[in-house]
Order: C-alpha cells, then structure tokens, then sequence
C-alpha cells in the first residue's frame, strides 16, 4: 500500500541552495537589485576591513609612532588602554574585581536566560549574586580595600546600570500598562500622565533633573548618590516605554479570552496571571527586547553627569597626550563590545520566540 503523501511539501523551486537564493534573496525584482547592492557594499567593505585590522597592523608595535607608520589599527593601543576602557578610574592593582563581579552578573543573567532555572530557586541565585556583586564592587569585607562607587566605571558600570534597569523598569512598565487600562478614573490618569510626561521628553532630561535638580528639592543634610539617582532616572524612562509596548499586547489578545475567564469565575489578578499577560508578553517580545538593547546602549548618556560608563572611559583612552589621535581604536574597540551585548540579546529573543512558538513565520 502506497504511503500517504504529507499535507504539505515544499515547491520544488524553493527545495536546495538555489531554491533558498532564489526565495529569500532574488524572490522579487526589488529584492534582487537590494541583494546585489548589498552583496556589492560587501565586497568592498569586507576586504578593507580586513586590511585595516590585520593586514596592516605592526602587531610587535609598542608605540604610537610605529603605529602610525603602518596605518593600521592600533593594537598597541588596545593593549595599552584596554583597562582603563573596561574599569574606568577604579584602583589598577583591585581591577580584579570588577571583572570578577562583571563574570558573575553576566553568569546570572545566562542563567535566567534558560527556562530550566525558571524556578523559585532563581530568586535565591540573583540575591547570591548581586550580594557578590556587591562586595566585590564595594569591597570592606573580608579584607578587600573600600571603594567608592565615584571610582566605578567602564564596563562593570555599564552592566550594573542595564541590569538594574531592565529588572526594575519591566515590572513597574507592567504595572503602568494595567493601571493605563484600569476603570478607576483616578488610577487611569496617574498613569497616563507619568507614561505621557516621561516619554515626552529625552532620557538626557532626565539625567539631568536627577542630578542637579532633584537635590534642591531635598530636605537639608539628606543626599542620594549621583549613581542611585542615574539608576532611578534610567528605570523611571524606560518604564514609560515598557507600559506602551505591554498595553499594545493587552489589546491584542482577543475579548473572548477575557469572558472565558470571567465564566470559570477567576479574579481579575488571577486572569492577569494565569491567562491574559502570559500571552500579551508573548506577543510583545520583539519590541520588549528592542527595548532592552536601546536601555543598553542609552546608558552612555550618564557620561552629562559625570559617571565613568564605558563610552567615558573610551573618551578617557584618548585624552593622554601620548595616545591623541588613536580615537578610532578607542571607540571601535567600544563598539565591538556593544554589537557582542547586543547581538545576544537579539538572538537569545529570536530562540524564545521559537521555544513559545511566538516566531512570524510563512
């Protein structure tokens, strides 16, 4: 007996590599003229680059001169700066820590990531983590040497200032989202006018207002750290974003999935819970993300109130005399830090969509 054919197969001009070139590279006219652009801006881009960042470095060059005779990029440069780009002004001989305390929240980030620590015990492994995070930042405990949170910066400053944000922004946006739906007028409108207010204006306002304005406002002899008070403008803004983005999802989910609820008798947080945001979040995980990785990248802007973040140390780099004018080793070793942070972000948000079957696939 003949088996049965599958419901669907694959049109036997998309089936092997030239199937594929032609469906996703040349299925259109439009889409063959922007893949030849495209394929042509590489051909010239990929080549210089590589002659800039390995055919022409003198990778033996110790100084400034000799980097400059080859007119390459400077790994000399690199080697020179590259602790003073990642941990900013803080103690040369403890910079041990930061990086050690970057690795950990790094490690707990990765471990969050995965739905197999999805559990009650995750809460414990933040709590351990950002505790070790602490001290080791911090020190004055078991005999590591105090530091200042004014001599923190680079890398470690940049990562604290994200995580930290995103942690607190996404519940508060969630929570905005529900009150900006709410049928109390009196809740409706608090919540419209912070959403409104806060994205009606740049982050760097913000900034600015926490760090020079805010203090007047206190009563005398009470004072907030110039970090805090970033970190709490930081989460304010990207809640403002957060709530739109998470609004968009509950309006998205359809009116029967709210009867269905009300008809097995569950209470409006329960139909929150358990039905309706699970799914809105699941609709809205591109733009969360999109989200996400602008908080990352935002979080230069500090460098108005005078935070070493990893953007002021690279402007740091360039400033000693003997290395002025190697401003394109500094910021492009920065930025290849960014793409890395941000590309995992990216892609970890694609493998989710694929696991909660979220993908927008044809």
């Amino acid at each position: 007996m003949a088996q049965p054919l599958p419901d669907r197969l694959p049109p036997r001009s998309s089936a092997g590599p030239m199937g594929w070139l032609r469906t996703q590279l040349f299925s259109s006219p439009l889409n063959a003229v922007l893949s030849l652009l495209t394929i042509w801006v590489l051909l010239l881009a990929i080549p210089a680059l590589v002659d800039y960042l390995f055919v022409r470095p003198d990778f033996a060059a110790t100084t400034p001169e000799q980097c400059r005779e080859t007119g390459g990029y400077c790994w000399a440069f690199v080697r020179e700066k590259h602790r003073l780009i990642l941990f900013g002004v803080y103690p040369y001989d403890e910079q041990w820590r930061p990086l050690l305390a970057s690795a950990i929240l790094v490690g707990v980030i990765v471990c969050s990531c995965m739905r197999r620590f999805w559990r009650p015990s995750l809460a414990l492994l933040w709590g351990v983590g950002l505790a070790a995070v602490g001290v080791l930042m911090w020190g004055g405990l078991f005999g590591l040497a105090y530091v200042e949170n004014a001599k923190w910066g680079g890398l470690p400053l940049t990562l604290i200032l994200s995580t930290f944000g995103i942690a607190f922004a996404f519940p508060f946006g969630v929570v905005l989202a529900l009150g900006r739906r709410s049928h109390m007028p009196g809740v409706k409108a608090v919540c419209v006018i912070y959403i409104e207010l806060i994205r009606g204006v740049p982050l760097v306002s913000l900034l600015f207002m926490s760090s020079v304005m805010l203090p007047l406002f206190l009563p005398e002899g009470f004072s907030i750290d110039k970090l805090l008070r970033a970190q709490i403008a930081i989460i304010l803004f990207a809640a403002a974003y957060v709530a739109e983005t998470v609004r968009g999802g509950l309006q998205a989910i359809p009116r029967g999935q709210y009867e269905g609820a009300d008809s097995i008798g569950l209470s409006y947080w329960q139909q929150m819970r358990k039905i309706i945001m699970p799914q809105a979040l699941k609709i809205v995980i591109p733009p969360l993300v999109g989200i996400f990785i602008s908080l990352f990248k935002d979080t230069s802007l500090v460098v108005i109130i005078g935070l070493f973040d990893l953007t002021m140390a690279a402007k740091a780099a360039v400033s000693d005399a003997v290395w002025r004018g190697f401003s394109t080793e500094s910021y492009l070793f920065i930025a290849v830090i960014y793409f890395v942070f941000c590309f995992s972000i990216s892609r970890y948000s694609l493998a989710l969509e694929r696991q909660l079957d979220q993908g927008h696939h044809r």
